[in-house]
């Protein structure tokens, strides 16, 4: 079975902003207007760098992001990917351009 290594945070204080500005976006009653948002932009779901290019994801975690180390930057990806796959099925069928592979 695979477990996948856990490695530390480089930059715990630039990581934590990150986080704390994805979270609140896949909350139940935001998560329906941030799809929308991507939706518009004509951008996928899992294109995070797009999204953070956009300013979809917030100033704040622009910033924070950037002043990241790679390995830190690869962990804040994983993190929005894992609360990407998190919605519910109804929203992701009814945003299913926004989550589709093509």
């Amino acid at each position: 079975m695979f477990v996948q290594t856990v490695l530390p945070i480089g930059d715990e204080a630039h990581f934590a902003t990150v986080k704390a500005s994805l979270e609140p976006l896949f909350a139940s009653g935001k998560i329906a207007g941030f799809l929308k948002q991507v939706q518009r932009s004509k951008l996928r779901v899992r294109d995070f760098e797009g999204l953070l290019g956009r300013g979809l994801l917030g100033t704040a975690t622009v910033d924070a992001y950037q002043a990241l180390g790679d390995s830190d930057r690869g962990q804040a990806r994983e993190l929005y990917l894992s609360l990407v796959e998190q919605v519910a099925p109804e929203l992701r069928s009814r945003f299913l351009k926004v989550y589709a592979y093509y």
